[in-house]
């Protein structure tokens, strides 16, 4: 059965993989350039690095399709390392950001994804979109009308071919024909050979010329934990949101380990620290690409173009291009979620737009996933705790008032829960009613001891009954109303 499995993920989608990799591979080729650019290095820098990371999580991915590579979330976060101390000690942080990165997989850090609800994985896909399509604007901006006809060439070719023809992966057709286009007519417009220089060889190994002391870790731990986080992040969400487009399901927690023995084998090949890619990724899906072979196609192809096809692939033009990150932009962006505002509660809507704001303000994926996560978690603590309510019954037989609690007492229902009270009411016993109630932590036990202390005060007998055992386990942990020693202390207090 995994034998099985193992084929499916490589060769069950032969000639989709092989064409999606060939169309991601053209356009992994001017990203990686601009983000070598974003980070200070040198263009080779990150094509040796999207080749490196693209192949090694094709082989050992939790996430088949997928495609990770150099980006620019994590460019960002290099350029202050590389301007104080040079490309050696960014090498070096890229091998320390692969080990942090192994150490969270083993530790099933990417569980965590559990946590991040529906709202800011929507909110984090529309930023990005919103980010992709930002990033085409320098190549837009103050350009001659040619610039202007290619790229709405591209977008025409991009949507219209599929009417004439499904099999061959449109934007593949829009960059070979626009640049047959370009050199054939001599346009003057932008071209991949504009960016920089293409590395003439293939990439060795290459250990970092840095001092291996302590001095040398207080320098590149900032930078790397930065750099695994970030990177984690988007990978992750990057794999839900190919689980969602795929509709199959991913190991997140092996995908943490590759995504470090990636970022390893960049560190000793001269490449810089990178993370999954969702508008690669999206190319990739939207062109076919289902399976490891066509991030290992992506990888390859993109090595062999830059080395080998340097003088073809300086020719495309930066338009064609272009218009497919345009067209990823739009089919990344989630739609639905506009037109659903009216639909959807307030709360979903705001951390949803938070969790864009947030992205698109500071252009680090990690702050915006982190304000919608901690949105999320306020405004659920919020729902739950009003769900918790208390309800009382009297019986003049006995002269005992009975509690009975519902819900889920915790932190953000604790004042609640002690608010039922009626603490001054003179009767001989209280029954406090725990059978439809669970306690969750210390502050729900401390309004518990609080509640049964002040009606000791008032000369009530107290049975409390019902407790669950995972309530009881805390209660008897963490709780002081049932131990004579801790009352006295809390009795002494007051």
């Amino acid at each position: 059965m995994l034998f099985l499995s193992r084929r499916q993920d490589w060769f069950g989608n032969l000639r989709g993989d092989l064409l999606a990799g060939l169309v991601v591979a053209l356009a992994l080729i001017p990203e990686a350039i601009a983000f070598s650019t974003i980070a200070g290095v040198d263009p080779k820098v990150g094509l040796y690095a999207s080749f490196c990371i693209a192949v090694i999580t094709a082989i050992t991915g939790g996430r088949p399709g997928m495609i990770s590579a150099a980006t620019g979330a994590m460019a960002l976060l290099m350029v202050t390392l590389v301007k104080d101390h040079g490309l050696q000690y960014l090498l070096a942080a890229t091998l320390l950001t692969g080990v942090l990165q192994i150490i969270a997989g083993y530790l099933r850090l990417g569980s965590l994804m559990r946590f991040v609800s529906r709202s800011v994985v929507t909110g984090f896909v529309n930023a990005l979109a919103i980010l992709i399509f930002m990033a085409q604007l320098p190549e837009l901006t103050n350009v001659t009308w040619h610039v202007y006809a290619v790229t709405a060439a591209g977008l025409a070719i991009i949507y219209g071919f599929p009417y004439l023809n499904k099999t061959i992966p449109s934007p593949l057709v829009t960059i070979l024909v626009l640049t047959g286009i370009a050199v054939w007519m001599g346009l003057d417009i932008r071209t991949v050979g504009d960016l920089g220089q293409l590395p003439d060889s293939l990439p060795i190994f290459l250990w970092p010329d840095v001092p291996l002391n302590f001095e040398t870790l207080a320098i590149i731990f900032p930078y790397s934990a930065s750099l695994a986080v970030v990177g984690l992040l988007e990978s992750l969400m990057t794999a839900t949101i190919v689980d969602d487009l795929t509709d199959t399901g991913s190991d997140k927690n092996r995908e943490c380990k590759s995504q470090g023995l990636a970022n390893l084998g960049a560190g000793v090949l001269g490449g810089m620290a990178g993370c999954a890619m969702i508008g690669q990724s999206v190319i990739n899906v939207k062109s076919g690409g289902r399976g490891r072979l066509s991030t290992l196609t992506a990888g390859v192809v993109l090595l062999l173009m830059v080395v080998f096809l340097k003088d073809w692939v300086s020719m495309i033009p930066m338009a064609a291009l272009v218009a497919v990150m345009i067209m990823v932009s739009i089919g990344t962006f989630n739609w639905s979620s506009v037109r659903d505002l009216k639909k959807l509660p307030l709360s979903t809507n705001l951390v949803m737009i938070t969790t864009v704001v947030v992205v698109v303000w500071t252009h680090n994926l990690a702050f915006g996933v982190l304000a919608g996560v901690l949105l999320a978690s306020l405004f659920f603590a919020n729902k739950v705790g009003h769900f918790m309510y208390i309800r009382s019954q009297y019986s003049e037989a006995d002269d005992t008032r009975r509690y009975e609690v519902v819900g889920q007492v915790f932190f953000a229902s604790a004042e609640k829960f002690t608010a039922a009270f009626d603490f001054k009411e003179a009767v001989d016993k209280v029954v406090i009613d725990l059978h439809r109630a669970h306690f969750w932590d210390i502050t729900a036990v401390g309004a518990l001891d609080q509640a049964v202390i002040k009606f000791r005060r008032e000369g009530a007998q107290v049975e409390v009954i019902g407790l669950n055992e995972a309530s009881e386990t805390i209660v008897d942990r963490f709780g002081v109303h049932d131990k004579p020693d801790e009352i006295d202390k809390v009795l002494g207090a007051h």
